[in-house]
């Protein structure tokens, strides 16, 4: 890792700040799944397992329970996340797990959010005649609302993916608060609104309220997201010495 790619003043990346905030979601003995173009989320279980959550079982999106994981792959439907695993598991199984709410925590990502946390991952324009085709919901829509803690992903914040409102709901979950992680900070979206709860060292208030485009409530005072620890970022590094994470955050 070069100097340069480290957050100003500090011994880490942006990348590797957001990567920590996600695992540090994760507690011991949890259960969490990933589904398809999950990268940062898989860093963020390898990253906890390997230190605060030793025990957590992971269900990920190729079929396998528990596979072992020495690396992140370029791919989060590898098929080396077969390697290792304890049992098989099939899209069914998950379907099933988080119905029963046998499922602690699952990442999501988005083209789009708003502030009531409603995402898009179908399209630009509208359904019937879509400007663009996004790569799609694949199970978001339901999975969102069964798992016991969804989390949302935004790696590069900007007025056109935090929106006013989303040209299409594809998810939606009104009725619980939602965190949301970016490149900038943490927010909690719900039906009652967005309400920004931490910003990370790098920015401030101002660039924030730049690269947001709905409206939200700040805390005051608004606190800064906990630095990633040696012992988290020795894991990411070890299982990331590609540096992935850096192509998919800032």
């Amino acid at each position: 890792m070069s100097t340069t790619a480290r957050a100003a003043g500090t011994g880490f990346t942006r990348a590797e700040l957001v990567v920590a905030a996600m695992a540090r979601q994760i507690e011991d003995g949890m259960v969490i799944a990933t589904g398809v173009a999950s990268y940062l989320a898989i860093l963020a279980i390898a990253t906890a397992r390997a230190t605060h959550a030793p025990r957590l079982s992971y269900l990920a999106c190729v079929g396998s329970l528990d596979p072992v994981m020495d690396r992140l792959h370029p791919s989060a439907e590898s098929l080396a996340y077969l390697d290792g695993r304890a049992g098989e598991i099939t899209i069914p199984d998950l379907f099933d797990h988080a119905r029963r709410g046998r499922i602690d925590v699952m990442f999501f990502g988005a083209a789009e959010v708003d502030g009531a946390g409603d995402t898009n991952l179908s399209a630009a324009g509208s359904l019937e005649r879509p400007t663009y085709k996004f790569p799609g919901v694949a199970g978001a829509a339901t999975l969102r609302r069964w798992v016991r803690h969804p989390i949302l992903t935004v790696g590069r914040q900007s007025r056109r993916n935090l929106v006013p409102r989303v040209q299409v709901a594809s998810t939606s979950d009104p009725g619980r608060p939602t965190p949301l992680y970016t490149d900038l900070g943490i927010f909690e979206l719900s039906g009652e609104g967005a309400y920004l709860t931490a910003r990370h060292p790098w920015t401030n208030a101002e660039e924030i309220a730049e690269r947001t485009g709905f409206d939200y409530r700040t805390a005051d005072p608004l606190p800064e997201t906990t630095a990633p620890d040696a012992a988290h970022l020795d894991a990411m590094r070890a299982f990331d010495p590609e540096d992935l994470r850096e192509r998919l955050i800032g």
